[in-house]
């Protein structure tokens, strides 16, 4: 039960209000989360390899091998060390011309049509993804509030549905599923199911049980059939798969699954005769697994249980 007050602020158009500022804050986590991860990565290279790097900003670097206490022969190889990032510092800049960006050019989608998509400094385009993501984020805000009501849940499936877009764009760009997103996202569904928020605790566990070792299951099969020396599909999707079921319950993950392999299918035939196919001839899956995990939360499950004629 809620508030008068409460209730318009957990309307839909309330909703699609801070959906768009919250598509403007994802815009910063896709763009600068695997910036960070490569730091990451990179210094803890550098810490087994044992070279000491004190970087304050960013740099390229000359390492010896021998150096780093690896033989043989010694050799010199390029290591570049991005600099320092979080989601808050340093501030917005253009990538073209170091322009910091001003509040007024970062108000979600407005900014973006006032300056006709390029930077006010030095006219470089702006990726139509940014308005994209903080519009896509607007609707199914206003989607979810529109499915579960005027309840404080409702928040947490806007939660949800904010890590699923971060996500699957970070995925798309990278093909990595960082645990900084999978793993709090599973952890909140497990604690949403204990609060009594969502489902039973024993469909949300069980849920993320079997969401993880269906694929794991999946892609071992496969790599021990076909003998293939690199693994069939990444672990970052066994993990957002048990995301998944921890938030909609193991009887979701067979729909979910279904909708999210066709729709793959479908996009990874076109992309097969384009110019969009990456190298290694693939297409993520994460996208997928998420866009058919919002389908289904968006859907309820009586109703995509009755399309499957379960009911």
């Amino acid at each position: 039960m809620v508030l008068p007050e409460a209730e318009l602020l957990l309307a839909p158009w309330s909703l699609f209000i801070l959906g768009l500022l919250v598509g403007s804050f994802l815009n910063v986590v896709i763009h600068r989360l695997p910036m960070r991860m490569e730091r990451r990565w990179v210094l803890d290279c550098a810490e087994v390899l044992g070279v000491k790097l004190t970087l304050p900003q960013s740099t390229t670097l000359d390492v010896s091998i021998a150096e780093a206490g690896v033989t043989p022969a010694p050799a010199s190889v390029q290591v570049k060390v991005p600099g320092p990032i979080t989601l808050s510092t340093p501030r917005s800049r253009c990538p073209s011309c170091q322009h910091q960006i001003t509040w007024y050019e970062n108000i979600p989608v407005l900014s973006y049509l006032w300056l006709r998509g390029k930077c006010s400094s030095c006219k470089s385009p702006i990726s139509l993804r940014y308005p994209f993501i903080e519009l896509a984020t607007a609707v199914l805000f206003a989607a979810v509030g529109w499915r579960f009501g005027a309840q404080w849940t409702t928040l947490l499936w806007c939660g949800f549905v904010a890590a699923l877009i971060a996500a699957s764009a970070i995925d798309w760009d990278t093909t990595f599923l960082f645990d900084d997103v999978t793993l709090p996202l599973l952890w909140a569904g497990l604690v949403a199911a204990a609060m009594g928020w969502t489902l039973p605790l024993t469909q949300s566990l069980w849920g993320a049980v079997a969401g993880f070792l269906s694929l794991f299951l999946i892609a071992k099969t496969f790599e021990l059939v076909t003998r293939r020396g690199e693994p069939a599909m990444g672990a970052g999707d066994f993990k957002l798969l048990a995301a998944l079921g921890a938030w909609l319950g193991v009887q979701m993950l067979v729909p979910l699954v279904l909708a999210a392999s066709l729709v793959g299918a479908v996009v990874g035939i076109a992309m097969k005769f384009g110019p969009g196919l990456r190298e290694g001839r693939y297409v993520p899956f994460g996208p997928f697994l998420a866009g058919g995990g919002v389908l289904v939360m968006l859907a309820g499950p009586q109703r995509v249980m009755g399309w499957l004629g379960w009911v």
